[in-house]
């Protein structure tokens, strides 16, 4: 006969596993970011650190969860600019995910502050 004690440790080990395979699932890409990232690099150059016109941000470095809102809110209409508008209506929240992973991951702008000394 089972206890009670083993029956409740079996269900939390089911219960944490579905948790953590469940998290993965959801963990941003950054390679499928990358691939997705080509459409961006006209604008924002092939690593995000912009193509030297000042109309075009440097998104290399930034946080994710702040690309990841501001594509959001692209798509949305919250935030207004025609051309990122168009491109975010494209993207999937997965997608949104993965390009916001991605240019995080990126060596920005801000990373190198030796000019400061």
């Amino acid at each position: 006969m089972i206890d009670s004690s083993n029956v409740r440790r079996l269900s939390f080990a089911v219960a944490a596993a579905f948790l953590f395979a469940g998290g993965a699932a959801t963990a941003a890409d950054i390679e499928a970011g990358k691939a997705k990232s080509v459409v961006c690099q006209a604008c924002h150059g092939p690593d995000g650190n912009g193509i030297g016109d000042p109309q075009y941000p440097n998104i290399a470095g930034q946080y994710a969860d702040y690309l990841a809102k501001a594509l959001h809110d692209y798509k949305s209409g919250a935030r207004k600019n025609a051309i990122m508008a168009g491109f975010a209506t494209t993207l999937s929240d997965e997608d949104i995910a993965n390009l916001a992973a991605y240019f995080a991951s990126q060596t920005g702008p801000l990373d190198d502050l030796s000019h400061l000394k």
